[in-house]
């Protein structure tokens, strides 16, 4: 086992929700030195064909990790199956959830992706569905894009968006807690509501705290100067002063790790990857590799 490569306790977690290890003309090569090979990829950012030779064929690992993204069924790049163990290991607190972002910088050959639907190995090409700004927004930096994800308390992120870098955070507070579905093993319905939701003051505004509101889920988030002198200015109709908690409001450092945790891996922290949904998916591994990480 290598620097990096899943330890034997994290691959016992892992491999029950891999497919069975056969593909169409015979057997697959094994999950393990294939996943192993993406990982090394998202923990250096080298190109894929530049992967060392223990870990197979390059082609092998690209062509698994497209696959992958497209099905999206498989804990190889759907995190709810090993957030499911987790919540049902009670690993998952659900009293505080915070909500954050974070901005990527594009390499240069992240831009100039076309506006053809992508060939992906053993499908046919279908037309264009993904959007032709492919979340890269432009400013005094260049190319960038964001993150917008929700964290709980043990450093691991629950759900994220993926927007170009110029897009504001306050709309993407409804977004980012839809996208929190974790399934329960006894069955029913998957559980996707925290109990309490925190973020800064770029989230604060009518619309999310009334969304959060009709799905009864508590929040603190602070408002800003103008808005309260705003809502001063108009008396009566200006409403109710927001409840703020500061004891909850300190564990909003907790998503600003789970940040930190994610942008250990180079491939997330400047973005290689021309396709929103490759990048994506590149973060979808990240993430699962925080939640198979026994810490």
């Amino acid at each position: 086992m290598g620097r990096g490569d899943l330890s034997d306790e994290e691959w016992a977690r892992l491999e029950p929700h891999l497919p069975a290890n056969r593909g169409r003309g015979g057997r697959w090569q094994c999950h393990r030195r294939v996943i192993n090979g993406i990982l090394f990829r998202q923990r250096t950012g080298l190109p894929r064909r530049d992967l060392p030779p223990r870990f197979g064929r390059w082609k092998t690992v690209h062509d698994r990790h497209r696959r992958w993204l497209v099905g999206g069924r498989h804990a190889g790049e759907n995190p709810a199956a090993v957030q499911a163990d987790a919540d049902a290991e009670v690993r998952i607190d659900w009293s505080v959830v915070s909500v954050d972002s974070t901005t990527c910088r594009a390499h240069q050959y992240a831009a100039g992706a076309s506006t053809r639907a992508p060939k992906i190995p053993g499908r046919r090409r279908r037309p264009a569905r993904h959007r032709f700004d492919e979340a890269l927004g432009r400013s005094r930096g260049g190319l960038t894009c964001k993150i917008h994800l929700a964290g709980e308390s043990g450093r691991r992120p629950l759900g994220f968006v993926i927007t170009p870098g110029q897009w504001g955070d306050a709309p993407q507070m409804i977004p980012v807690p839809e996208e929190i579905r974790v399934p329960r093993q006894a069955g029913g319905r998957p559980h996707n509501r925290p109990d309490h939701v925190g973020g800064d003051k770029a989230y604060s505004s009518r619309r999310n705290r009334r969304h959060l509101r009709r799905r009864q889920i508590k929040h603190t988030i602070p408002e800003p100067r103008g808005q309260r002198a705003n809502r001063r200015r108009r008396g009566s109709q200006g409403g109710r002063p927001t409840g703020f908690d500061k004891t909850i409001y300190r564990r909003r450092n907790e998503v600003e790790r789970t940040i930190n945790r994610l942008k250990n891996f180079r491939a997330v922290a400047t973005r290689y990857d021309k396709r929103a949904y490759v990048f994506h998916g590149t973060v979808t591994v990240a993430a699962v590799r925080l939640w198979l990480s026994p810490e």
